[in-house]
């Protein structure tokens, strides 16, 4: 062998590990976001849709859902996110509830070919092997709820399968991870018996958006495995308290619950929470500044003008497989799911996972990772459908005794 043949061998041999890692694995992935049902558990198509009426039975023009697309990435299974904003806490906040609600049953009766409301995990397996994209409903801040837990039955009777406690502000029933006001150092008198009540009827509890003190009482006093719907982990933002720091994470697991992903680059990396903050103060500042004068126009231009001066930085989408393959050291891949946040987080999603056509991205970036097909499944659904089935059985114990 001469000197360059040798050298030539030596490089070719080097360079053999990278050629393995470049590996496209976007074939495999999109094969197995339809193999398998991806349940995504916060999608805020509803409130969208309160906001400007557009049909997501066809292509739409703005938006992150809409059937051509979800069809595209795999997604079968996105939970409806009945939002309800903390103001509307004491001033009609069921009523409007009820309103997202017939709006969600009014896509499947526009497409019933396309769309099915599920009610249950049987009913998401079902529609995912006749090729329909089921819309089970969540109810993002039980302010919905007004103190009455005969409202539990009836939201259950409608098609919720999961009640986020709180959302933005403390209410009736939980502290808010967002308020710095601590009413009930946890739960209510009346949360505690709402939790019972959920767990009871078949609803799941959901502690996204909770204080810290609600969350482990949450997890304390039900008695079926709980979900965060759309929370990522404090790990990658220290301080940020709608995040769910390491010792919240195992306790979850212990519980037998899941942690779902959110994709907006705010949850996901620290740079987009300290660029939130810096943002929020410029802005008070100009708001100050305007005085009497200020205008919703004035502000849209300003925070165009801040964004141009100041870009966002976006998250990516190795960053969700790092919360991802974080939370899977700590607990285990029982515990992890997707809860993206579409239509509910704005122009902050991570680059590569723009929309809900989007998920073969993300498996692909799994895949690139080592992860496993039987793994990869229960992240994108498996793992929450185990817990709906938990408390499917346990309300059916309920009402056997």
């Amino acid at each position: 062998m001469n000197h360059f043949t040798g050298n030539l061998l030596a490089l070719c041999l080097i360079a053999l590990p990278a050629l393995v890692v470049a590996k496209d694995f976007s074939a495999e992935a999109k094969k197995l976001v339809q193999k398998y049902p991806i349940v995504d558990g916060h999608i805020d198509v509803p409130h969208r849709l309160h906001e400007e009426w557009q049909d997501v039975t066809k292509a739409t023009a703005g938006g992150d859902f809409d059937y051509p697309r979800a069809r595209a990435g795999g997604l079968d299974a996105p939970f409806m996110s009945i939002y309800i904003p903390a103001a509307k806490e004491g001033k009609g906040a069921k009523a409007l509830a009820d309103v997202l609600i017939d709006q969600v049953e009014a896509i499947v009766y526009r497409a019933p070919d396309k769309f099915a409301i599920a009610r249950s995990a049987a009913d998401i397996r079902h529609n995912h092997k006749a090729g329909k994209i089921s819309l089970p409903m969540g109810i993002e801040n039980g302010a919905a709820i007004e103190g009455d837990l005969k409202n539990i039955q009836h939201f259950y009777d409608r098609g919720i399968r999961y009640i986020t406690l709180t959302h933005s502000k403390a209410n009736h029933i939980s502290d808010s991870s967002y308020d710095d006001t601590k009413i009930w150092n946890g739960l209510s008198p009346f949360g505690v018996k709402m939790v019972k009540e959920m767990n009871r009827v078949g609803i799941m509890v959901d502690i996204s958006h909770v204080s810290d003190a609600a969350f482990y009482e949450a997890i304390n006093v039900s008695q079926v495995p709980v979900i965060a719907s759309h929370s990522s982990l404090r790990h990658f933002t220290p301080g940020l308290e709608r995040n769910v720091d390491d010792k919240m994470l195992k306790a979850l697991a212990k519980n037998g619950g899941v942690i779902m992903i959110n994709f907006g680059s705010y949850f996901l990396t620290d740079k987009a929470v300290q660029w939130s903050h810096k943002e929020d103060k410029a802005m008070q500042a100009f708001e100050a500044l305007q005085g009497d004068n200020l205008t919703l126009a004035a502000k849209q231009q300003f925070e165009q003008a801040y964004k141009a001066r100041f870009p966002y930085p976006f998250a990516s989408t190795s960053d969700v497989a790092d919360h991802i393959d974080y939370a899977v050291k700590l607990v285990g891949i029982d515990h992890i799911g997707l809860g993206s946040d579409y239509d509910g987080v704005g122009d902050s999603l991570p680059v590569g996972l723009k929309d809900v056509s989007s998920f073969p991205v993300l498996v692909a970036e799994l895949l690139k990772r080592g992860y496993k097909e039987a793994d990869i499944a229960k992240i994108l659904g498996g793992n929450v459908l185990r817990v709906m089935e938990s408390v499917e059985r346990y309300a059916a114990q309920q009402v056997k005794s």
